[in-house]
């Protein structure tokens, strides 16, 4: 589902009840565990984590007048999804988060290929996503997105 926030704090009001507590601390483990140098805002239609344009001023190559999107995080209809580029480029940090995620949560991984949801709000494994999050810098994710994505 998109909502028609403008900004990060819209959007959590905007979303059913029950999915405010959940993903304002999603918000927050994100936020507090990002390397310096992303900036929060609505990225199409979602909580985004992005590289702005005054650190990569090429933008996003699908559209260079949007910033680099890395990570975003959304309440859809029947889950929370949180979607992360790195995964996506990376295979040996999609190994890892697939290796780890069993030493957090007991039911199978729900994942497509940079997306992954969680029909179970409370079995989102805040401090994996947090460390997750914490990966992978600016420069690495500028690094790995021209190498792998933007050429292709």
């Amino acid at each position: 589902m998109q909502y028609k926030a403008k900004t990060p704090d819209e959007y959590i009001d905007a979303i059913p009840e029950e999915r405010k507590a959940p993903m304002s601390t999603l918000r927050k483990v994100i936020k507090d565990n990002l390397p310096k140098g992303f900036s929060e805002q609505i990225s199409y239609g979602m909580i985004g984590y992005v590289i702005p344009h005054n650190i990569y001023p090429n933008g996003y190559h699908c559209d260079p007048k949007l910033p680099l999107p890395f990570m975003n995080i959304a309440s859809q209809k029947n889950f929370i999804a949180i979607y992360h580029s790195g995964i996506y480029a990376d295979p040996n940090l999609m190994k890892w988060f697939v290796t780890e995620y069993p030493k957090y949560v007991k039911t199978k991984l729900d994942m497509g290929k940079s997306c992954i949801r969680f029909k179970k709000i409370d079995t989102i494994p805040m401090k994996l996503i947090g460390e997750l999050a914490s990966k992978m810098t600016p420069k690495a994710w500028i690094n790995l997105y021209e190498s792998q994505i933007k050429k292709k």
